[in-house]
């Protein structure tokens, strides 16, 4: 008998009612988060592991998750932050010279709830027709209390994410670095330091909530917002610190919600995407040099072209498909921003040359 056959039944439901039967992999119990999708091919424990995905029930469209396992390597934060996790088929037999484990075993003891054997397909499409929207996974009879859980899915929120996330005091790494960068924890992925440390910089991390005093009394050389999950307007005095932080004059790099709350913080405006850019697969123009790069993704939230005063900056780069800024470079300060992920640990590696751009700018800065 195998083990898909083995496991209980479990169930996920969605804001609209409507009820997906399938078997109960990972921890069991019941979470309710922001029903999502990622059509990353690879990099699932990356995926897993992105503290972006704070509140939210990721599934994944590639059909089968898990053939090479998980290892102790790979992740990007220490633990999983999604709530729940939803695939059609997993691995129990993983190979890989590096696997360490396998998918089940990594969700049952970190306690997320997942579920496969659901038509992920029809879930997607769902999703892209109606909007992002709230679920619930459980190993519960769902029918005998259909009533409440709707009501209690309906009433779901992401609220406080990056205080959820973040680190409690600052950590330096690469203590021989030519270059001291302050990288604020929003939600932050490990890659994004190691790149900076690769490129000669000692990296200090510091808690979301660090004000421009603080910053200035580390004296970096440059500073990089990172990614993070939930609504980037909720954070009003992060981006109140961000307009202290960017008159020190010191170089800024911006990633994801990084991007977000810059713009929020000189006057841009942001909104929420129908489904968002989840992926590894995003085509992201470059305006100045007309290239298009492939890029990795995870936000639900875009900040608003036109919203951006001219006397602030411009936008750099723009989505291929929907054509919603993916970029910004600022003339009110030393800084430029990115919606998506240079830094992507399961690939592609495109746009990993920003990094380099950011070390020759605090380079000019030094001078």
């Amino acid at each position: 008998m195998s083990l898909f056959n083995q496991s209980e039944k479990a169930y996920l439901m969605l804001a609209n009612g409507k009820i997906f039967q399938g078997r109960s992999f990972g921890a069991k119990g019941t979470v309710i988060g922001e029903v999502v999708f990622t059509t990353a091919l690879t990099g699932y424990q990356e995926t897993l592991t992105d503290p972006s995905y704070y509140g939210q029930i990721v599934t994944q469209t590639f059909p089968l998750i898990g053939n090479y396992g998980v290892n102790s390597q790979d992740g990007e934060s220490d633990k999983p932050y999604l709530t729940g996790y939803i695939v059609r088929e997993w691995c129990n037999a993983p190979s890989n010279f590096r696997c360490e484990g396998n998918v089940n075993d990594f969700l049952t003891d970190n306690g997320i709830v997942g579920i496969h054997g659901i038509d992920t397909r029809c879930l997607t499409r769902m999703i892209r027709e109606a909007g992002v929207m709230n679920g619930v996974i459980t190993t519960e009879d769902i029918y005998a209390e259909k009533d409440l859980f709707l009501e209690k899915i309906r009433k779901f929120e992401v609220k406080k994410a990056v205080e959820s996330v973040t680190c409690a005091e600052k950590k330096t790494y690469g203590e021989d670095g030519k270059f001291n960068v302050a990288l604020f924890d929003f939600g932050y992925k490990r890659n994004i330091r190691k790149e900076l440390v690769k490129r000669g910089c000692r990296v200090t991390v510091v808690p979301a909530g660090t004000t421009a005093d603080e910053i200035k009394a580390l004296a970096p050389d440059g500073i990089m917002f990172s990614n993070g999950p939930g609504d980037p307007s909720e954070n009003t005095q992060i981006i109140e610190n961000i307009r202290e932080i960017q008159k020190l004059g010191i170089p800024i790099f911006g990633i994801c919600l990084g991007h977000q709350l810059m713009a929020l913080a000189n006057g841009g405006r942001t909104e929420k995407l129908k489904y968002g850019h989840r992926g590894s697969n995003q085509p992201v123009i470059d305006l100045e040099s007309g290239l298009t790069y492939v890029t990795s993704q995870n936000h639900g939230y875009a900040v608003v072209g036109d919203s951006i005063p001219a006397d602030a900056g411009y936008v750099s780069h723009i989505n291929a498909n929907d054509k919603t800024c993916e970029g910004i470079r600022y003339t009110c300060a030393n800084a430029f921003t990115v919606q998506f992920h240079p830094e992507a640990h399961g690939g592609p590696l495109d746009t990993s040359y920003l990094f380099d751009e950011f070390v020759k700018t605090m380079e000019r800065y030094g001078d």
